[in-house]
Order: C-alpha cells, then sequence, then structure tokens
C-alpha cells in the first residue's frame, strides 16, 4: 500500500479526562506520528525511572542518557522501529518478534535479521520463526562479554602475556578504557593519546642533553633541587646584606629585633622550629658572605649542608665555606638552563616511565601489535550492532505501543483494560483497595505540587524484606476519609505481586465524594459538641482536683474548734447565686418556649408537609458542603500528581466521580453472602432513641395545645 503524505493522513481521536487523545489503531499512524502536531500529545517528557515497563527498554530511547524521555526521542525510535519492519502494524500486535516481518531491503534490516538468525541458531532453533526479548537480550549479553566485542575496547587480559605489561604500562599513565564486559582495556583513542605524549617526552628529554643544560651532569637534576629549597633564602640574606652596607643604621634592623628574640625564647624550641625558620640565614654584616658552616640559622642548616654538598661543592670546590654574593650569582647562573628546560618540561605523563621505556613503547614492535588487536576488535562492530539493533528491535516489539498509550495517549489509563506504566501497584487500607499508586522520591517536595490535583492523597512508607524502602502516593478517589490517618497500616502489591507493609506518613486532604461531602457538617458537628464535652469535662475534673485538694490541706491545718464552730454556725445563702440561678432557669425556659413553639407549628403541617420541611432542612444544610465538594471533584487532575513526578503533562488529565469511583474500591459483601444479624458483645441501649422520642411527643402535645389554643403565652 503507498504511503499517505502526512498532511492527509486522517487521525482518530477519543475523548478522555476532558481532552482528545489519540487512537493508535493503525500501521500508518505509527508511521505518520512524528507529523503530529505536539501540543497534541498528552505527555511532552517524563522520567526513566519508577514506571512500570523494562528499563532497558527504556535506556535505549534515552539516546542522550540523561534520564529523562523526550516527545523527539519517542518519535526517533516510532521511526527506526517502522523502517525496520515491512510492516509497522506488526507493532501493534506486540509480543515476540516474527522474523518474516523485518525490512531486509537496506543494509540495516538484512544485517539485523542474519543476527537474529545467528542468535536461534546459536540456541538450537535454527528453524524458529520468531525471537523474543530473552533470546535476543541474552546473545547480545553474551557477545559484550567476548574480549573482542567490537566496541574498540580491548582489555587486558585479552593481550598475551608479553604485550600484556606494556599495556598496562601505558594505560597506567594515560589512563584505561572501560570495555562493554565492565572490564578495563586500552583503546585506540588511549594508544594515540600515549604516542603523542611520547613524542612531546621525548623530544622535550633530547633538548636537555644540549651543552650547558646540565652541568652536573645526571647529578644535576639533585642539585638543582637542592638549589630550589633555598634560594629564596639566600636571596633574602644577600639582599640584608647590600641593605646593611648601603647604611649601617639599618644593620639591627635587618638582623631583626631583641624582643623578637626573646617572644620566642620564652617557649620550648628546636633546632627547626618554625619561628626561627622566619629569621635570616645567618648574622646579616655589610656585604658579609654567608656563612656555610658555623653561624647559621639552625632552622636551615639541614638545607644549606644539603646545597653546599650538591651544588658549592661540585660547582665551587669541596672546601668553599662561605659564598659571597658574587659566587651565588655564578652558581644561579650555571643552573639557569637546567631550571629553564625544566620549567618547559612536556610529556609530563609519561615522564615515570623514563626516556628509554617510553621510546622502547613508541618506536618497539609493542605500538604495532597493540593497534592490530584493537583493530581486530573494531573488526568486530557490525556484528555487534547487528546483535544491539535485534536486541532493540524485540524490545520495541513488545513494548513501544504500551509506551505510546501511556505518553503519546493515556489510553491504558482510561481504558482500565490493564494498569498504566506510571501506576505502581495497589494499596489495600481501610478496606479499601486504591489502584492509583506511583512511586514518589520526596514526599515532600511532592505533595506542594500534588496538592493541586484536588485529589485525596495519602503517601505511604513501603518496606519488605529484602528490599529497599520506597514511598507511595495512592489516591482514595471513594469512601470517606474518617480512618485515614497518619499512622494507619495496609498492605501495598506492586506489579511484581509481592507485598510490601505500608504505613501513611503524610496526607494531602481533599474531597472524597458527594456522599461523604453530605454527611460533613453533622459530623463536624457531631466532632464540634464532643470537643466541648471534653473541654468542658476536663475542666471541671480540674477544678473538683483544686477543690478537693484545697479541703484536705484545709482539713489537715485547721484547728478542731474552728471546725466545731464552723459545724454549729448556719449556713449563709449567696444571693448572688440565687440570682445567677435564676437567670439560667428564665433563659432555659425561653429557649425550651421557642423550641416548643417552632416544634408545634412544624407538627401542625400535614405529614408530607413535615417530611418535606425536614428534608429542605438537610439540604439546606448539606448543599453547601456538596457543592464545594462537587466543585473539587469536577477538577480532580491527574497531570499535577505526574508532574510532581518529572512528567511533562501536556494536556488536561481529569478523573470525574465515576471514574475517579473505579480507581478505588470499597468493601463489599460478595454476591449470595449471608449475613447475621446477631451480634455478639451488643452496646448498650442509648439514650439518644429515647430522647428523640420524648421531643417528638413534647411536640405533638404542644401541637395538640396550640391547636386548642390553649397553650399559653409567655
Amino acid at each position: 500500500m503507498p504511503d499517505v503524505p502526512a498532511s492527509l493522513h486522517r487521525w482518530r481521536f477519543f475523548r478522555a479526562g476532558g481532552a482528545d487523545q489519540l487512537a493508535i489503531e493503525r500501521g500508518d499512524d505509527l508511521r505518520h506520528l512524528g507529523s503530529l502536531d505536539p501540543k497534541l500529545w498528552v505527555a511532552l517528557a517524563c522520567p526513566v525511572d519508577g514506571l512500570e515497563l523494562d528499563a532497558r527498554t527504556l535506556a535505549l530511547m534515552d539516546h542522550d542518557g540523561d534520564g529523562r524521555l523526550r516527545q523527539p526521542e519517542i518519535v526517533a525510535a516510532v521511526q527506526w522501529a517502522v523502517a525496520m519492519l515491512r510492516d509497522p502494524q506488526t507493532l501493534l500486535a506486540g509480543g515476540d518478534l516474527a522474523l518474516a516481518a523485518v525490512n531486509d531491503g537496506t543494509d540495516e534490516g538484512r544485517h539485523l535479521l542474519a543476527a537474529a538468525r545467528s542468535v536461534l541458531a546459536a540456541l538450537g532453533r535454527p528453524a524458529a520463526t520468531t525471537i523474543g526479548v530473552a533470546e535476543a537480550s541474552e546473545a547480545a549479553a553474551a557477545f559484550a562479554a567476548t574480549p573482542l566485542n567490537g566496541d574498540g575496547v580491548v582489555p587486558v587480559e585479552a593481550f598475551e602475556a608479553e604485550r600484556r605489561a606494556d599495556v598496562e604500562a601505558i594505560i597506567g599513565v594515560i589512563g584505561a578504557a572501560t570495555d562493554l564486559s565492565g572490564a578495563t582495556g586500552i583503546s585506540q583513542a588511549t594508544l594515540d593519546a600515549f604516542v603523542a605524549e611520547a613524542d612531546a617526552f621525548l623530544a622535550w628529554h633530547e633538548q636537555g642533553g644540549a651543552a650547558g643544560v646540565q652541568p652536573l651532569g645526571a647529578a644535576t637534576a639533585a642539585a638543582v633541587a637542592a638549589y630550589e629549597v633555598v634560594r629564596a633564602k639566600i636571596d633574602d640574606y644577600f639582599a640584608r646584606t647590600r641593605v646593611a652596607a648601603f647604611d649601617p643604621r639599618a644593620l639591627e634592623a635587618v638582623n631583626r629585633q631583641e624582643a623578637e628574640y626573646l617572644a620566642i625564647a620564652a617557649r620550648d624550641l628546636s633546632l627547626t622550629a618554625d619561628e626561627l625558620a622566619g629569621f635570616p640565614l645567618a648574622r646579616v654584616e655589610a656585604d658579609k658572605p654567608l656563612p656555610l658552616e658555623q653561624g647559621l640559622n639552625p632552622a636551615w642548616a639541614d638545607a644549606v649542608a644539603a646545597f653546599r654538598a650538591q651544588v658549592v661543592g661540585p660547582l665551587l670546590g669541596a672546601t668553599t665555606a662561605t659564598l659571597t654574593a658574587a659566587q651565588w650569582v655564578t652558581v644561579s647562573g650555571t643552573l639557569a638552563p637546567y631550571r629553564a628546560w625544566r620549567a618547559v618540561r612536556a610529556g609530563a605523563k609519561v615522564e615515570l616511565l623514563g626516556a628509554d621505556r617510553v621510546r622502547a613503547l613508541r618506536d618497539g614492535p609493542a605500538r604495532s601489535e597493540i593497534a592490530a588487536k584493537i583493530a581486530e576488535d573494531a573488526a568486530k562492530a557490525p556484528e555487534r550492532d547487528a546483535l544491539a539493533n535485534v536486541e532493540r528491535l524485540v524490545r520495541y516489539q513488545r513494548d513501544l505501543v504500551s509506551l505510546l498509550n501511556n505518553f503519546v495517549a493515556f489510553r491504558d489509563f482510561y481504558s482500565r483494560e490493564r494498569p498504566a506504566v506510571f501506576q505502581a501497584g495497589t494499596l489495600v487500607l481501610d478496606g479499601r483497595s486504591c489502584t492509583l499508586c506511583l512511586r514518589v522520591a520526596d514526599p515532600a517536595a511532592h505533595a506542594e505540587l500534588a496538592g493541586l490535583a484536588k485529589t485525596y492523597l495519602a503517601y505511604c512508607q513501603c518496606t519488605r524484606p529484602g528490599e529497599a524502602p520506597m514511598t507511595i502516593a495512592a489516591a482514595f478517589t471513594d469512601g470517606e476519609a474518617d480512618n485515614l490517618m497518619v499512622g494507619r497500616n495496609g498492605v501495598f502489591w506492586d506489579r511484581q505481586g509481592r507485598d510490601w507493609d505500608a504505613t501513611i506518613t503524610k496526607i494531602v486532604e481533599n474531597p472524597i465524594s458527594i456522599r461523604e461531602a453530605f454527611w460533613a457538617p453533622y459530623k463536624k458537628l457531631v466532632r464540634l459538641i464532643e470537643e466541648q464535652v471534653a473541654r468542658r469535662a476536663a475542666a471541671g475534673a480540674e477544678a473538683a482536683d483544686a477543690k478537693i485538694a484545697g479541703a484536705a490541706e484545709q482539713a489537715a491545718t485547721a484547728d478542731t474548734a474552728t471546725v466545731a464552730a464552723a459545724k454549729a454556725a448556719p449556713k449563709k445563702i449567696d444571693v448572688g447565686t440565687v440570682a445567677a440561678l435564676g437567670v439560667a432557669f428564665g433563659a432555659l425556659a425561653t429557649a425550651f418556649a421557642a423550641i416548643a413553639g417552632y416544634l408545634g407549628s412544624m407538627f401542625q403541617l400535614p405529614f408530607w408537609k413535615l417530611v418535606l420541611a425536614i428534608g429542605m432542612i438537610v439540604l439546606l444544610i448539606s448543599t453547601p458542603s456538596m457543592v464545594i465538594a462537587w466543585l473539587k471533584l469536577r477538577q480532580r487532575n491527574l497531570g499535577p500528581i505526574l508532574d510532581a513526578n518529572g512528567w511533562a503533562v501536556n494536556a488536561p488529565v481529569r478523573m470525574n466521580v465515576p471514574f475517579g469511583s473505579s480507581l478505588t474500591s470499597v468493601a463489599r459483601l460478595p454476591e449470595g453472602a449471608q449475613s447475621s444479624m446477631i451480634v455478639r458483645y451488643p452496646e448498650p441501649p442509648s439514650a439518644l432513641p429515647r430522647l428523640v422520642l420524648v421531643l417528638v411527643a413534647i411536640g405533638f402535645v404542644v401541637s395538640l395545645l396550640a391547636h386548642f389554643k390553649l397553650l399559653p403565652k409567655l
């Protein structure tokens, strides 16, 4: 069938979650996916981690290796898979890859097909017509584990013993490359880097053999090292002698003040004390030579002795006991060429090997033999690429369309035929099972954005022996929140069927259902009354305890006669107390009369009007709560929950009330189950029904009195 131009391709969409989503049903949909406006994709990016899809498949699509899949990478994967198949419709079937479906009209396709057949032949199935992920992955891994696997890196163990030492010497100074198998080895880039360093080092080393560069021959390096230790200090000494010669008044200053010596003399000293190291090398006098034996600063005595033995002796004579300023200039000038040569040192990485070893590795047979081995490995690159492509295509055949139905569109999520790739499992807690559970790395950061989803979320810490703990965010979309609280325990089943202990650690509160919102005002009223009663009872108990304690104290300290007199004295009536009681009884009487009048007026209505009036009162109380809940439930959106996990959701992903109810199952008795009405250990009868009957009776009496106009006026 000829290709249809992208501009003429007729797409099919389905409506879900408040947006039109692409229905991927035909091979041509895959062929033209790159031409679909990205604004019509439900997601534009997602993390590689935390998805219930094969991690290896996702890694193959993540071309830049940044741990995220983006829309261009998905398009590239689809286009490659389409090019490798005769008919892209094959991808929609999923499962194993049929060899007959591979497009062998291109070089890449022919190599892929040949590699697939060789894999099956190696497994003893030469007549097989399909290849699966396990077979392709095993073959690719086995080839990668061989010493020569086409990656351009040859492990050290792949060389003969004679060359192994040479390879180790090279990678020891340049650095090792890593083979596909994980072993350390050498690549052509490593060998080229060594040769470049060797060329630079040997050229520089040859310059060191020029006349005058090494006046002391092989001992020049040690002499210069000893010279560098004392150079600054000797320069300082001769500078001080010139200052003293310029003006005798400076002599005391250049030799340090006596107070400075007194300051360090008060402490325990050593000949190498840091305090002495800052003082001049010797006593400074005008144009005085530097003594090399007696009168030296003790902190520098050893360094000067080494300088004398390795520099002064060979250059000026072993009997030289002092060093003049002119001699110092001569010594410095003699060593200057070597110091200048060392300053431009090149090839420092390979210097430790020595010039002879470096020259042997560069110019001997080792270099060519190592290069030949690397070339032999590189020659297997087509075989490696073909096996890698087999694994890649087989994985795409199995997983690609599944990913598209959770990226381009959220078909899996809304069809409910199978869980979406971001659904981690099922949480069973508080008589409910929640299927919208996502892995979360940072609950605190996740909750900041996920709270905008208008969804009730419970973050649970999940633990299982032998497994690293993980955190999930579970959406409760049906039932009530009365018994959901931090610390409650449940069980989480992951997608592999493993059970985890789950404990709620954080809750993001939002309405769960309209039914819950209907009863919310009355529950709040009951909780308010309970809190007030508990508060009053606690206050009363404290007051009673205080009175008892006071009475006990008085009883323990009171005089017997005083107690007897108090008993004989008549009790006084507090007028204020009587007035307060009167006001209280009056208020109660007024309130009771108002309630009675209201009830009387209600009970004068016909029965159906009475029922309607009670219903209207209930609705007036519950409607505001229900309206607020309804508005929030209409806005319930999966997008912020996924965005908080690193997704880039591009379209509304709403979860209305019916769909939300399908994500959370409330416990119900099985069909045909029988329930006994016998209650073991029943609760004692409540006084509330009796109170209601009394109030109804009072209302009925009041209504009769009002009807016959016998109700007294207050």
